[in-house]
């Protein structure tokens, strides 16, 4: 790539990005805006997958709601994203979860990680 898009995407980049991985729980804080108005949403569930690098890294949460999977993809430094707190670590030997999609109730956990 040349300089001038590496110097664009440096500026895009967020200063405090927090350090999470795949199997991790987060609860992601999401700017919603309505008309003239903007407010967050919670969204908290596991990360199932980190992809890309740069200013173009992604990342999808995925949780259980009302039965149902639902799964969200956001880029991590997007302005709409306001902070990625982490509630647990989880412990996996995989780069993507996407087994999780099958299974259902306490199957679809993923082991806390030991400090």
């Amino acid at each position: 790539m040349s300089d001038i898009i590496k110097e664009i995407e440096n500026e895009q980049l967020k200063s405090e990005v927090p350090e999470f991985n795949v199997g991790d729980t987060v609860k992601v804080h999401n700017r919603i805006v309505e008309g003239e108005k903007s407010r967050i949403q919670i969204f908290e569930g596991t990360v199932i997958k980190r992809q890309n690098g740069s200013n173009r890294e992604t990342f999808t949460v995925r949780k259980i709601s009302n039965g149902v999977g639902v799964e969200k993809t956001w880029p991590l430094h997007s302005p709409n994203v306001e902070k990625v707190e982490i509630v647990r670590k989880g412990k996996v030997r995989s780069a993507r979860l996407n087994y999780l999609r099958d299974r259902v109730g306490k199957a679809a956990k993923v082991k806390e990680a030991v400090k």
